[in-house]
Order: structure tokens, then C-alpha cells, then sequence
């Protein structure tokens, strides 16, 4: 895989979704999950998307379980905790692995030496963030103590949608 428009992820339904769609579009790729400390960053995650989708930004959302078995739900009922909860209307996608022996492609590649050593190294934790430019480049990591209403977030997201 070269890129990240080279993946073909499952959405949150369990259809395949082509991530060349979001090609020329600024994204934020995310691993989250429902029962984290960081789960109400959903609030704000949630507000970045309204605030910039006009603009050509997407906030695209992984489940994942693999800190603590904080997204221990299954894909439907992850959708629902979403949209009752937070009223996320982001693309979410189908719960995956973001670390160890099962960690999905899509986050091999994100946290890979070879193909990203700018933002190499192991997930950490729940809603670490990926930016991601309109050509498909990473081009920032943020930790998860990082919200998505910070200013250095914001200014970041701003600057490549100019």
C-alpha cells in the first residue's frame, strides 16, 4: 500500500468502503471508543466535523477494543452508543485492531517505520489522532490527551483546508 486511499476498510455496517472516496479531502483519522476516559471527546469530535465539512474535512472514526476493553460492544450497538450519545454523524467504521499481532492494515500502515517514520510508533490509546492532508499524506499525530477543540488541533486543520 502506498497510500491511504489504497485501503478498502469496513463501515460501521459492515460494507466495504473504498477510502479513495475522501481523496482531495483534508481527514482526521481516530481510534475510539465508548466506555474511555476520552470517550466524551466524541462531543468534540463531532463539533469539528459540522464546524469544517463544508470545507472538505471528515473525521473517520475506528472502534477499537484493545486498551482495557473500553469498546467492548458490538459494531450496532457501538452505532447507537454514537448517534444517542454524542450524535455522531462522521463516518464510522467497523471495530478493528490498532496494535499487536492483529493490528489492521489501515494502522499498520499509519504507525509504520518504512511507510510514515514522521509518526511511527505504537497506538497508545483510545482517540489517537491522525491528520491526514488532500493528497493523502499524514501530516500530524495527536495523542489522546490532545482534545479536538485545542487550538494547535484547530489551527492544524485550518491551515490545510486553506
Amino acid at each position: 500500500m502506498n497510500s491511504i486511499y489504497d485501503f478498502i476498510v469496513k463501515d460501521i455496517d459492515g460494507k466495504d468502503a473504498k477510502l479513495e472516496i475522501y481523496k482531495n479531502k483534508v481527514l482526521m483519522i481516530v481510534n475510539v471508543a465508548s466506555k474511555c476516559g476520552h470517550t466524551p471527546q466524541y462531543e468534540g469530535l463531532q463539533k469539528l466535523y459540522m464546524d469544517y465539512k463544508d470545507r472538505g474535512f471528515f473525521i473517520l472514526g475506528f472502534p477499537a477494543n484493545n486498551f482495557l476493553g473500553q469498546e467492548p460492544g458490538t459494531n450496532e450497538e457501538i452505532k447507537n452508543f454514537c448517534s444517542l450519545s454524542y450524535n455522531v454523524t462522521f463516518p464510522m467504521f467497523s471495530k478493528i485492531s490498532v496494535r499487536g499481532k492483529d493490528i489492521a492494515p489501515l494502522y499498520k500502515y499509519l504507525i509504520g517505520k518504512d511507510e510514515n517514520p514522521n509518526f511511527y510508533g505504537a497506538i497508545k490509546w483510545n482517540f489517537t489522532k491522525f491528520l491526514i492532508d488532500r493528497n493523502g499524506n499524514i501530516v500530524d499525530r495527536f495523542e489522546p490527551k490532545d482534545k479536538p477543540d485545542m487550538e494547535k488541533v484547530i489551527k492544524r486543520i485550518e491551515e490545510l483546508l486553506a
